[in-house]
């Protein structure tokens, strides 16, 4: 088991070092010797990036300035492999102010170098609980999932002495990386980005990793870290009620062997995310089908649908990613499109990472940091500002702005020049509404070249039913079927469903909600004390970083919870209506500034009432700010 290795020993000769700087990113690279030399020099102001934004090679550099770049790069290599410092040089705030003002082309503000040193997490773990529960104090913590934000909530809770115990429906852990094992999945976020601040890996085999990867890192964090032995597999929560008298949450949990227990536990943190149950549509006659019918989410591997006909029915992300991949084997796909996709061009999408790069990774110390860092700046904001609303706008329903409809010409025009030899499919492929009303897709051309196989159909005709043998249009045309993929999405506005959470006065929870979640900071739900959320209501990033930022936010928010309620001797504590309300009216008010908010089209992001219940709509140091430890105002303590 290896999740991040150690930096190796420079020992590769001259010709090893020119070969790996061919496939170094630069902008990265200085400021990585610089740190790890001391020598701040490197950073030349005629070297300095351009263009830190997504997307742009080498950060702008001229092909001068990258030779330049890769000149001053070798000799400190060199160096470090000749002269090896035998102290480590360690940055203050002042080399990181340097470094990140280098890099950026702009001034750090004192905001902003916290939240960096944190997200480098250079030498230690700043995230990490800074105190212990008093060993006497009966206090224990469930947390309910094992995914992503369980294994953190798990991780930090074990660092502060916590007792807890995560209960996991599944046998292992991993939450949607395993349970989404279809064909082609992988992640959307650059693994630099998508992986705990702390934890780090160097030796990431793709830019995009697989399902397979990402299932691995999660388990191998889960053991090194010690919180597989508190999970308790195959096993699910019920309900969760809370005793008053005792300020205690009682859960009832259906064991592995399909009995009912009961346990208790002073807290209680939900990890089971937004996109954990599989939404199948409404079309008639679906029982009827007498083929093989499966979800995306919950891929039926015995199934060989090799030389069959496979309708699928959806487009969203899951299906771009599988649809290239069994296009290949399958003797007819018939695609069935409600609403076309904006794709983004990535290029490298599903490509390995570059032996030199893997090489610089594991011999420059903090490389991989530095990296990290490059993506969170340029992604930190991302295409926020592309999404804003302009009042002043004419036409909202295909752009909401000038930089949007920009945007808008930009995506357009990749899809023109993907589908120019096909005006057929081009008109069915080009969306009408607005960049980031919807989920954009990542895509380098595997979207194109399935929909140009012969065997490739794409049907934009309504669907009026399921017959016995295949999928009915409304032209009243019968497409025949061996086999039913729903790429239908989740059920992401049903929080916690089918669990069934009761707070204060009996009240349950998804009455209280009646399909409108709402949470303060996505966190906490007043009437509901010592009941923390983590991907809860409104904590869903659209165009901007990775969600795992957004979970380290999160636990350590509630770990500062459960602190305050610890030293100061109090049972619980519930979050005050007008706290909670005068939040998500400031939350509602952001998103309606946004193109998910205004536009039309059809969106997991809203529920069924019409309001985004899904969506953050600020930048990323906003949530940092007010998730960096809770406020003791904002609760009523029992």
């Amino acid at each position: 088991m290896a999740i991040s290795q150690e930096i190796q020993p420079i020992a590769g000769d001259d010709a090893e070092i020119h070969a790996a700087l061919e496939d170094a990113f630069l902008p990265a690279l200085l400021p990585a010797l610089a740190h790890a030399t001391g020598d701040l020099s490197l950073l030349r102001d005629e070297l300095r990036p351009v263009g830190m934004a997504p997307g742009i090679p080498q950060g702008g550099m001229t092909d001068a300035q990258q030779a330049a770049a890769r000149d001053l790069a070798f000799e400190a290599i060199v160096s470090l492999r000749d002269h090896a410092p035998a102290v480590a040089f360690e940055l203050g705030e002042a080399e990181v102010r340097r470094i990140t003002e280098w890099m950026t082309g702009s001034p750090s503000s004192d905001e902003y170098i916290p939240l960096l040193l944190e997200e480098l997490s250079l030498k230690d773990d700043p995230r990490a609980p800074s105190w212990r529960k008093d060993p006497d104090t009966a206090f224990s913590v469930a947390i309910i999932g094992a995914g992503m934000s369980g294994i953190l909530a798990g991780i930090r809770l074990k660092q502060a002495g916590v007792p807890f115990v995560v209960i996991e429906k599944n046998d292992d852990v991993g939450g949607t990386w395993f349970e989404n094992s279809y064909p082609g999945a992988r992640v959307d976020v650059t693994n630099a980005s998508y992986s705990y601040s702390f934890e780090q890996k160097i030796d990431w085999p793709k830019h995009f990793s697989t399902q397979d990867v990402l299932l691995d890192y999660f388990r191998d964090c889960a053991t090194k870290y010690g919180v597989r032995e508190h999970i308790r597999f195959s096993t699910e929560v019920l309900s969760a009620e809370f005793d008053e008298k005792r300020a205690t949450w009682v859960l009832r949990l259906r064991t592995p062997s399909g009995g009912e227990e009961m346990i208790e536990a002073q807290a209680v943190i939900s990890a089971v995310g937004q996109l954990n149950r599989p939404n199948m549509p409404d079309i008639p006659g679906m029982a009827s089908f007498e083929g093989e019918t499966f979800h995306s989410a919950r891929w039926n591997h015995h199934i060989d649908l090799t030389g069959k006909r496979v309708a699928v029915i959806g487009n969203g992300a899951s299906a771009a990613q599988f649809i290239p991949v069994i296009a290949k084997d399958v003797a007819e796909l018939h695609i069935f499109q409600r609403t076309p996709n904006w794709f983004v061009p990535v290029p490298h999408y599903h490509d390995e990472v570059p032996v030199g790069l893997r090489w610089l990774f594991l011999h420059i110390p903090h490389y991989a940091h530095w990296y990290r860092f490059w993506l969170f700046w340029t992604t930190g904001d991302g295409l926020l500002a592309a999404a804003r609303v302009d009042e002043s706008w004419p036409d909202k329903a295909h752009s909401v702005s000038a930089e949007n409809d920009m945007i808008r010409a930009l995506l357009t025009g990749y899809l023109q020049s993907q589908f120019q030899d096909r005006p057929d499919l081009l008109a069915k492929v080009v969306p009408s509404y607005p960049p980031a009303s919807k989920r954009i897709v990542l895509d380098n051309g595997v979207w194109a070249e399935a929909l140009k196989r012969d065997n490739v159909t794409l049907d934009t005709t309504p669907i009026a039913e399921i017959t016995p043998h295949g999928v009915r249009t409304t032209d009243g045309t019968v497409h025949e079927a061996d086999a039913i993929v729903y790429a239908t999405g989740f059920q992401a506005s049903r929080f916690l469903t089918p669990m069934k959470v009761i707070g204060r006065g009996g009240v349950e929870l998804a009455e209280q909600w009646n399909g409108d979640a709402r949470a303060y900071l996505g966190i906490t739900v007043p009437g509901f004390p010592n009941f923390f959320l983590l991907y809860g209501p409104n904590t869903n990033i659209v165009v901007n970083g990775s969600i795992i930022y957004f979970s380290e936010c999160e636990v350590r928010y509630v770990v500062g919870c459960l602190r305050l309620l610890l030293e100061e001797g109090h049972a619980a504590m519930d979050c005050k209506r007008s706290v909670h309300d005068a939040y998500n009216d400031r939350i509602d008010a952001g998103n309606q500034q946004m193109a998910w908010g205004v536009s039309t089209v059809n969106s997991w992001y809203k529920n069924e009432k019409g309001r985004v219940s899904q969506n953050w709509p600020f930048n990323l140091i906003e949530y940092w700010r007010q998730t960096k430890s809770p406020d003791a105002a904002d609760y009523v303590f029992v």
